[in-house]
C-alpha cells in the first residue's frame, strides 16, 4: 500500500498533498534571490533574481554562454551556488534529496545514461522516489510509465536499448523519465533539441496540457525563438549572467533587445499564440 505521499507523487500532487493551483492563495513555485554561480573561477551567474508562480511556464532564453542551463541546475540544487532559492516556500537546500526528486523534475540537454538500459526499465527510474528503501515497484507505477511512453509516441521502443535510439528519440525518453516522477515543478533545459518539428509540437503541446490540466509549474531554457513566444506566460532574457529584461513575450522578444543582446537582425511577427521571431538575412554586398 502507497503512503499518502506517495500517492500524491503518483497523481502529479506537490510534497504536502496539494496541487499548487488548488492551494489557499496564489502561491510561488519557485523563489531566487540574489542568485550568484562560479564555476572554475568564473562567474557565470551574477545576482539572479527570478520567480515563477504555482502553475505558471516561464522560459529563459538569452545567447550562448548567458548562464540559462546553470540557472536551471542551481534552481533545482546540482551546482554549489549563493543567494537563495526556495520551491514551494522550502529553501531547496533544506529538501532531502527524496523529497526534492519528489517536488522537482529536471531534463537537461544531456543526462548521463546507465549502459546497456532498456528505455522502459531507465523511465521507470521516475519512481524511485516513491519506492521504499529495499522495495519494488508497483503495478501502479508499472502502469503510469507505460501510460507516459505512449503519450510521447515511445511504446514501441520499450524494450530497446537506450542507446540504440536518436537524438531525437533519446531526448523523448529524457522527458518521460520526468514526467513520470510526479513532481510539481519541472526544469527543462533546450526540449526541442534534436526534436523534429512535429515531435517538437508534440512535446511541447504535451507539457503545456499537463501543466493546464494537473498543476505542473515549468520552467525552461529555449535557444529556438521561432516557437519560444508561444508557450511561455512569462519570459526571462539572460545576458552575462544576469536578467536584463523579464515580462510578456511581446515585451521581451523584441527586435530591439533581440538585435542588442543576440547581435540577431530579426523581424517580431504577431500572432494569436503570442510573438514569432523571424531571422532575415543579411543583404549581400
Amino acid at each position: 500500500m502507497r503512503s499518502e505521499a506517495e500517492e500524491a507523487g503518483h497523481h502529479g500532487l506537490g510534497p504536502d498533498g496539494v496541487r499548487p493551483e488548488r492551494s489557499a492563495g496564489r502561491m510561488t513555485a519557485v523563489e531566487v534571490r540574489d542568485l550568484r554561480v562560479t564555476l572554475d573561477g568564473a562567474a557565470i551567474l551574477a545576482g539572479v533574481d527570478l520567480t515563477v508562480e504555482a502553475g505558471e511556464w516561464v522560459t529563459i532564453i538569452g545567447p550562448n554562454g548567458a548562464g540559462k542551463s546553470t540557472l536551471l541546475r542551481a534552481v533545482g540544487g546540482l551546482v554549489p551556488s549563493t543567494g537563495s532559492v526556495a520551491l514551494f516556500g522550502t529553501p531547496v537546500a533544506r529538501l532531502p534529496r527524496r523529497a526534492r526528486a519528489r517536488t522537482v523534475a529536471t531534463v537537461m540537454q544531456s543526462p548521463v545514461v546507465p549502459p546497456g538500459m532498456a528505455v522502459f526499465d531507465y523511465v521507470l527510474l521516475g519512481r524511485t522516489p516513491y519506492v521504499a528503501p529495499l522495495g519494488r515497484e508497483s503495478a501502479a507505477d508499472v502502469a503510469a510509465v507505460g501510460d507516459v511512453l505512449d503519450q510521447l509516441d515511445l511504446g514501441r521502443f520499450a524494450d530497446r536499448l537506450l542507446g540504440t535510439l536518436s537524438g531525437g528519440e533519446r531526448q523523448r525518453v529524457f522527458l518521460a523519465r520526468a514526467l513520470v516522477q510526479g513532481a510539481s515543478l519541472l526544469l527543462l533545459d533546450e526540449p526541442g533539441t534534436a526534436l523534429d518539428i512535429g515531435h517538437q509540437q508534440e512535446v511541447l503541446e504535451l507539457v503545456d496540457q499537463l501543466r493546464r490540466d494537473g498543476g505542473l509549474t515549468v520552467l525552461a531554457t529555449m535557444h529556438d525563438l521561432a516557437i519560444a513566444g508561444e508557450y511561455a506566460d512569462r519570459m526571462v532574457l539572460l545576458a552575462g549572467g544576469a536578467v536584463v529584461a523579464s515580462g510578456a513575450p511581446a515585451d521581451v522578444l523584441t527586435e530591439e533587445l533581440l538585435a542588442t543582446h543576440y547581435r540577431a537582425r530579426v523581424r517580431v511577427v504577431h500572432s494569436e499564440h503570442g510573438p514569432v521571431v523571424v531571422p532575415i538575412r543579411r543583404t549581400p554586398g
